[in-house]
């Protein structure tokens, strides 16, 4: 995963945003976006609360590490939230994100979404995989534009959606 990760580019742009590598700067901003109770019910991996010390550990952590590739979504230099492919041997990678609240019903989630697809097949990638619970329909919407199907539903073992049932979705190139 490794040769994919590195042909992946480090920034992608596309009409009205800028994906590029979080950096410290971003630090305040990811913390008072995430620290959202209707952010963390959906999400997976987000702890809540989510203060500016869990911004570090992500930035500093978690999006230098060889399993993430992690973008941070930007438009006019504002940060509106996160998205990238996290690797695993043997799986396609699984395409995550998350937008700030203010943010939702603009079309940047999709748009950052269609953005990292269209990377990941140039880059070779042969498929995607990603999942969200079954009572998230805003999101399971984004997936299905950017060309995911829904594959099955199963129940998360772990993590904050643990014991929640979530649909297991996939896209081939």
């Amino acid at each position: 995963m490794d040769a994919l990760k590195d042909s992946l580019p480090a920034t992608l742009t596309t009409d009205r945003l800028v994906l590029a590598m979080p950096t410290l700067a971003h630090a305040s901003d990811i913390a008072r976006l995430a620290n959202n109770q209707r952010i963390h019910e959906v999400m997976s991996r987000l702890p809540f609360p989510y203060t500016e010390t869990d911004a570090r550990f992500f930035i500093e952590q978690i999006v230098p590490s060889p399993e993430e590739l992690c973008y941070a979504i930007l438009a006019d230099a504002t940060f509106m939230g996160i998205v990238g492919l996290t690797f695993a041997d043997g799986s396609p990678p699984a395409l995550g994100y998350w937008l700030g609240e203010p943010y939702w019903g603009h079309g940047y989630a999709t748009e950052a979404a269609h953005a990292v697809v269209i990377a990941a097949r140039q880059a070779g990638c042969p498929a995607l995989q990603s999942r969200a619970l079954l009572s998230n329909a805003g999101s399971r919407n984004v997936l299905r534009k950017v060309g995911f199907i829904e594959t099955g539903e199963t129940v998360d073992a772990a993590g904050t959606l643990a014991d929640q049932r979530v649909m297991q979705m996939r896209l081939e190139f």
